[in-house]
């Protein structure tokens, strides 16, 4: 059985929306796509590269997904571990709209059948089925319980508007911090792994 990914660049004020680029995403009139720029560096190119070798089978969302297709088809490496597992892996694409894709490897799921074959994907799997970006998608599996485990790449910038990965009306969830680690451009990377239902006390007590 395999175990579903989700792996994010987030804002210390957890802004998820269009880190690499202004045109990857101007929803909502956001006005800061690129954030990450500044910031991405060796260390965290190093830290994706071990991510995407993980790999066996990709999840997105639709817009996560166009920008992948419009890129990595183009950009091809066999030795690269992003685009070889990319352009080589299975792509699954949770949408309602897409209906022709033409990137190869690609299926799409829609949203009448979603959660169901995601487990059936995942379980048919032995490693990671990686979700990357995909905000509306990250929000939709959080909420229903369905994600294993959180690769969190916190970068040091507050912006104070865009979308945000957490999602209210989600269960409440404990996490086991599995790796950490920072960057030298200032990201620090933690790895969490759900742990089952959070518990509540009082401190001291």
């Amino acid at each position: 059985m395999g175990k579903l990914t989700l792996t994010t660049f987030l804002t210390l004020d957890g802004v998820m929306q269009a880190p690499g680029g202004p045109q990857e995403d101007p929803g909502g009139g956001f006005p800061y796509g690129g954030w990450l720029s500044p910031f991405a560096d060796e260390g965290m190119g190093e830290f994706m590269a071990e991510v995407f070798g993980r790999a066996q089978a990709f999840l997105l969302g639709r817009r996560t997904y166009e920008i992948f297709a419009g890129y990595w088809p183009q950009h091809d490496d066999p030795a690269d571990p992003i685009a070889g597992r990319l352009n080589r892996l299975p792509k699954h694409v949770a949408s309602t709209t897409l209906k022709e894709p033409a990137w190869a490897g690609t299926t799409v799921i829609d949203g009448e059948h979603l959660q169901s074959e995601i487990v059936r994907i995942k379980d048919a799997l032995d490693g990671e089925l990686q979700v990357h970006g995909s905000g509306a998608l990250a929000q939709w599996l959080l909420v229903r319980d369905l994600v294993d485990e959180l690769n969190l790449l916190v970068f040091p910038v507050f912006l104070g508007a865009g979308r945000r990965l957490f999602p209210t009306g989600g269960l409440p969830t404990a996490f086991d911090l599995t790796g950490s680690r920072t960057t030298s451009g200032g990201a620090a990377i933690h790895t969490y792994r759900v742990a089952g239902r959070a518990t509540f006390g009082t401190v001291g007590a």
